[in-house]
C-alpha cells in the first residue's frame, strides 16, 4: 500500500509541474532557475510561441507580441507590443511567471528588476532550434522524449524537402529576402543551411551574419538564378538600382510568398520543414519555367 501511495505522489508531482527544480542557460549566457513549471507565459517572439504550442503547452500562454499568429488558437490572446519593443506595462499586467523573448529585444532588465523571470532565446540555425526546443521542454516540464520526437519530425521534413529536388537544380545561385529593407538570409542562417542541404548556392556569405541588411547592388553583382521573397518585397524590387535588368527578374525566376508562407519560411520554429518544402517547390517551378 505504501508503495502505491509513493507512486501516486510521483505521478501527482509530475502532473502538477512540481517536479525537481530546473536551471537552464539562455542565449544571453545567463542561468535561469525554475522551482516549478511556469503556468502563465508571455511570448514575445513568434518562433518561441510556435514552439511552446508544438510542445503541447499553448494553454499556458497569456500574452504575445503583435506578430505571433500560429496556431490559430493564439490569435485571440492579448497583444503586448512588438517583439523588439514590448509594452512593459502590458506585459506586467498579465502577471506572467515567465517571459520569453529574443536576445535582441529591449526590456529584459526592466522586467527582471520587477521580479519577472525572463528567458531570452533566439534560434537562427538548425542547431539553435534543436537546442531551444530542448530548453523549453525542460522549463515547461515536457518529457525529453517528446522534444526529441518534435525535433526528429522537423529535421526529417527538412531533409525530405532537400532530397525532393531534381538533380539539375543543384548548384543554382539563390537569394532569399526576409524583409524589404532589404534583409537577406545568409549561409549562416537556418535558411542558408537548408539551401546548402538542397545543393544550392547562397549568394550571401555567412560572414555577413545570419540575416544581414544588404546593399541592393550586391544582388545585381551576384546575378542569382532564383530569388525568393515575401509579397511585401514585390513592389520595391523594381525600384532598386539595376534590378529591372536582372535576368532572374526578366525571366520571372522570382518566387513571391504570401504572408502565411513568408511566416513559415522566415521563422526558425516547428514549421521549418514546411518552409523547406516551400523553397523546394519554388526551385522545382523555376526549373520547369526556364527559357
Amino acid at each position: 500500500m505504501l508503495k502505491l501511495r509513493s507512486l501516486a505522489w510521483v505521478f501527482f508531482v509530475l502532473c502538477t509541474g512540481l517536479a525537481q527544480a530546473v536551471t537552464v542557460r539562455d542565449d544571453r549566457q545567463q542561468e535561469v532557475s525554475f522551482s516549478q513549471a511556469p503556468a502563465r507565459i508571455v511570448s514575445l517572439l513568434p518562433s518561441l510561441t510556435e514552439t511552446v504550442c508544438a510542445l503541447g503547452e499553448c494553454r499556458k500562454l497569456v500574452g504575445l507580441d503583435r506578430y505571433s499568429n500560429w496556431p490559430a488558437s493564439v490569435r485571440q490572446l492579448p497583444r503586448l507590443g512588438g517583439g523588439l519593443d514590448p509594452n512593459i506595462e502590458l506585459v506586467v499586467a498579465q502577471r506572467p511567471d515567465l517571459v520569453l523573448m529574443a536576445t535582441s529585444a529591449r526590456g529584459a532588465e526592466r522586467l527582471q528588476a520587477l521580479g519577472i523571470t525572463v528567458l531570452a532565446l533566439e534560434p537562427r540555425t538548425h542547431a539553435d532550434l534543436q537546442r531551444v526546443i530542448n530548453t523549453l521542454a525542460q522549463v515547461l516540464g515536457v518529457p525529453a522524449s517528446e522534444s526529441e520526437r518534435l525535433w526528429r519530425e522537423i529535421n526529417s521534413g527538412v531533409l525530405a524537402a532537400a532530397q525532393s529536388l531534381p538533380s539539375q537544380a543543384k548548384g543554382q545561385k539563390v537569394y532569399v529576402e526576409v524583409s524589404p529593407a532589404p534583409y537577406g538570409a545568409s549561409e549562416s542562417s537556418f535558411i542558408g543551411e537548408t539551401l546548402m542541404l538542397m545543393g544550392l548556392r547562397n549568394i550571401l556569405p555567412g560572414n555577413l551574419g545570419p540575416f544581414p541588411k544588404i546593399n541592393p547592388e550586391f544582388v545585381v553583382r551576384a546575378q542569382p538564378d532564383i530569388i525568393m521573397a515575401g509579397d511585401s518585397s514585390r513592389a520595391s524590387m523594381l525600384q532598386r538600382p539595376g534590378w529591372s535588368q536582372l535576368k532572374v527578374i526578366q525571366f520571372d525566376q522570382v518566387c513571391v510568398f504570401n504572408t502565411d508562407e513568408s511566416d513559415m519560411l522566415v521563422r526558425a520554429g516547428p514549421r521549418m520543414a514546411e518552409g523547406a518544402r516551400l523553397m523546394a517547390q519554388c526551385i522545382a517551378r523555376s526549373q520547369g519555367s526556364k527559357p
